[in-house]
């Protein structure tokens, strides 16, 4: 049987990363992770989700980027497949920010997009990056 190795679901800049540990430092929280998914929302259609995680979920994907855990809601991997998540400061707003190949359109305020699941072709490129 010929199997090819699964491709990480996400990945992040060092300054997402960074923000991460941060803010998980800052908790006051025993945290296992951060948790990444999708919801219906917005005027695009589709919203990011971020939350501390205290424990993994049975189906959640894992990643393990730059020394921060990422728990990617298992309804949410086809959706974030090649995503590199960054955080970015301007003089108008911070926050984090999801490069998404998988993103058709997004809403003029930026906090809602509309994504289509990643194909079969769109998986095997990404595991032989």
């Amino acid at each position: 049987m010929n199997t090819r190795p699964r491709p990480q679901a996400m990945r992040l800049t060092e300054a997402a990363a960074e923000r991460i540990r941060k803010l998980s430092a800052d908790s006051g929280k025993e945290i296992e992770g951060v948790r990444i998914g999708v919801k219906n929302g917005g005027c695009a259609g589709m919203e990011y989700t971020m939350e501390y995680a205290q424990e993994r979920g049975p189906h959640d994907e894992v990643v393990e980027d730059k020394g921060v855990r990422l728990l990617i809601d298992p309804t949410a991997v086809m959706f974030l497949l090649g995503t590199e998540m960054d955080y970015q400061v301007n003089e108008m707003r911070a926050g984090f920010v999801f490069n998404n190949p998988n993103q058709t359109s997004a809403c003029g305020c930026g906090e809602s997009v509309m994504l289509q699941a990643a194909t079969e072709r769109d998986t095997a490129e990404a595991s032989s990056d």
